[in-house]
C-alpha cells in the first residue's frame, strides 16, 4: 500500500504547521488509523483454528499447595535487658587482662596504609623538613612514596614512629605475647643506600 497524503498538505509551509497547533495531531491520528486499516482483512483462519484447539484441551489437575510448617513465634520482652536498638554505654569499655597488661593496642584505631606491610618490606629513602615538621620518605612494595611524622604507624605490630632522624626512623611496636599479654619492642627503619 502506497503512503499519499493529499496535496494540500505537502504543500504547506512548516510556519503555517505551527500556527495551526490542532491540524497536526488530527493529521497523525489519521496516518495512523490508515496504517491499521492496512493491517486487517487478512486471512487469519489457521490462528483461530489453533486458538480453538487450546481452548478444547483439558485443563489438567492442579496439585495442592504444599503444608506451611508451623514457626513458633517468639515475644520479646525487655524487662531487664538492653534495647537493641542503642548504643550499648557499656561497648566502648575495654576488658581488664589478666594480668592487669595496659599495653594492649587500641582496637577501635583506624589503620594507615603503611601498618598493611610488615617493617622489612618498607623502606626509608629521606627525609623532609617543611615548616618546622620532620617527615620521614617511605617508599612501600608497590614503589608509593609516603610521608610520615612522629606519630604516625608503620608495620604489622601496631609500630608507632616515635623520632626521625636523617639516618633512621625509630619506633615502638606493641606485640603480643599471648592471650591478653602485650610487650613493647623498639624497631628501626633504616635509610637505604
Amino acid at each position: 500500500m502506497m503512503w499519499l497524503a493529499p496535496p494540500r498538505l505537502l504543500h504547506i509551509p512548516a510556519a503555517r504547521w505551527r500556527s495551526r497547533p490542532g491540524v497536526l495531531p488530527v493529521v497523525l491520528w489519521a496516518l495512523l488509523a490508515a496504517s491499521l486499516a492496512a493491517c486487517g482483512g487478512a486471512d487469519q483462519s489457521d490462528l483461530e483454528d489453533y486458538v480453538r484447539k487450546v481452548k478444547a484441551r483439558d485443563p489438567g489437575a492442579i496439585e495442592p499447595l504444599p503444608d506451611i510448617k508451623q514457626i513458633n513465634t517468639y515475644v520479646y520482652e525487655p524487662a531487664d535487658r538492653r534495647d537493641p536498638f542503642v548504643v550499648d554505654s557499656r561497648a566502648g569499655e575495654q576488658p581488664a587482662t589478666a594480668s592487669g597488661n595496659s599495653l594492649a593496642p587500641d582496637p577501635l584505631r583506624r589503620k594507615e596504609e603503611l601498618e598493611g606491610y610488615s617493617l622489612d618490606a618498607l623502606r626509608m629513602v629521606g627525609t623532609l623538613d617543611q615548616n618546622q615538621t620532620k617527615w620521614g620518605l617511605i617508599r612501600s612494595p608497590n614503589g608509593i612514596l609516603h610521608r610520615v611524622r612522629v606519630g604516625n604507624y608503620l608495620g604489622m605490630n601496631n609500630g608507632q614512629i616515635v623520632s626521625i632522624s636523617d639516618e633512621a626512623i625509630q619506633l615502638t611496636e606493641i606485640v603480643s605475647e599471648g592471650p591478653g599479654e602485650w610487650r613493647e619492642r623498639q624497631a628501626t627503619v633504616a635509610l637505604t643506600q
